[in-house]
Parts: C-alpha cells; structure tokens; sequence
C-alpha cells in the first residue's frame, strides 16, 4: 500500500523561500597562498628595489566575482589596492595567481619587515584575508648580477642560485624563460626561436624570496 505524504501550504512556503536563499547566497573568495618577492630592477636611474607580490585565487561564484584585492602593513600604517582591472593575472596549471610585478614605495623609502595581510573582496562584499612574515634584507645578500653577449656566447656574473634568461619578441612582449644550467654558454645552445630579439637576466634567491632582473640586451 502506498504511503502518501500531505505537505501543509505553511511548509510549502517555508520550502520555497529556502530555495530562494540558496539561489541568491553568495560565496566568499578564498586565498589559498600568497608569495611574496622583494625585486631589484636594473632601470635607468640605477637599481630600484620593488615587491611582487601575488594571491592564489578562487572563488566559487567565479572569477569575474573578484573586485578587489588589498596588502596591508598594519604596523606601518601601509595599504596598497588593486582593482580588478588593475592587477596582472596568470594561469599555472589550472591555478589563478592576481597581484602585481612592482610595488613601490613612496621616496624610495626601504620596505618594512614584519607582518603583512592580503585582503581579497569580491563585488557583493564578501572578503578573505591571510597574513604572512616577510623579512627585508637591510642591503642585498647578493651583488646585482651582469650579463654580456658577444658574438654569439654568453658570460653572467651572479653569486644567485638560480639564473634565467627573460626572453622578449621583436613587439617587446614576454615569450618564454630559460634556465641558464651554466654561467656561460653558446646562445645557440638554448633553442631560442627566431621571434626571440633580446633577453634579460633574472637571477633568484628562491629560499630568501629574492630576486633582481637586468635590463635586456639584443641576442642578435
């Protein structure tokens, strides 16, 4: 014999408005990781230190949810904000990275050490926030590193553990990197593809969140 159940409108109307909350409930983002990197660009005027620092993103309303993301040196009273159509974002197997390659500060005063917070926003209000140590070095561990290509063959001068050659296109655009496994070498040995013009050198002290990019030189 079938058992029939008799729903009253009262829990009829209780149903629907609970569907109607799962419907309209939003996520909050999440920051799986935040990396932070203290850099020393080679310019013009000389050599600038300046901070990369990026977020491990999602969110379960999607990307396009993200608004705003925030880092905070709440001791130093300090706060830089990027706007959705301000930070720089990249893809790494499947992953969402967003933040910025160059923060400065402003003077050209030394970054503090100490506690940092990312603060992630999304466009209905919801936020996430983490917060990391990063420790600047008073002068650099290392020498800024050098490069020379002649004729064909190239020299580095770094006391960094890891090299790389950032490798650029005749429109100046990013194509590629290479690991350089040894300090001098024939170019033709790296395989780069004929759109390749110039290259720079990035040298990194992955252990000590460090870096320092060179200005490029023609390859050719």
């Amino acid at each position: 014999m079938e058992r029939q159940v008799k729903i009253c409108g009262r829990h009829l109307l209780f149903a629907a408005a609970f569907i109607v909350f799962l419907s309209c409930s939003r996520s909050a983002p999440a920051i799986a990781y935040s990396a932070m990197y203290l850099n020393y660009i080679e310019e013009d005027a000389g050599v600038v230190p300046s901070f990369s620092f990026f977020v491990l993103a999602s969110d379960d309303d999607g990307y396009e949810d993200l608004d705003e993301l925030r880092l905070y040196s709440d001791f130093d009273g300090l706060l830089w904000t990027f706007k959705a159509d301000e930070w720089t974002r990249y893809d790494e197997a499947g992953n969402i990275w967003i933040g910025s390659r160059k923060i400065a500060m402003d003077g050209g005063e030394a970054f503090p050490s100490g506690q940092y917070r990312a603060v992630l926003i999304d466009k209905s209000g919801e936020h996430s926030e983490r917060s990391f140590g990063f420790d600047v070095p008073a002068v650099p561990r290392f020498p800024f590193p050098k490069f020379a290509i002649e004729e064909g063959v190239y020299t580095i001068t770094s006391e960094y553990p890891e090299n790389y050659f950032i490798c650029y296109g005749s429109d100046g655009a990013y194509r590629r990197y290479v690991k350089l496994e040894s300090k001098t070498g024939e170019m033709s040995a790296l395989r780069l593809s004929s759109d390749i013009l110039s290259v720079a050198l990035w040298a990194s002290d992955s252990e000590h969140s460090t870096s320092a990019l060179t200005k490029i030189a023609a390859v050719r």
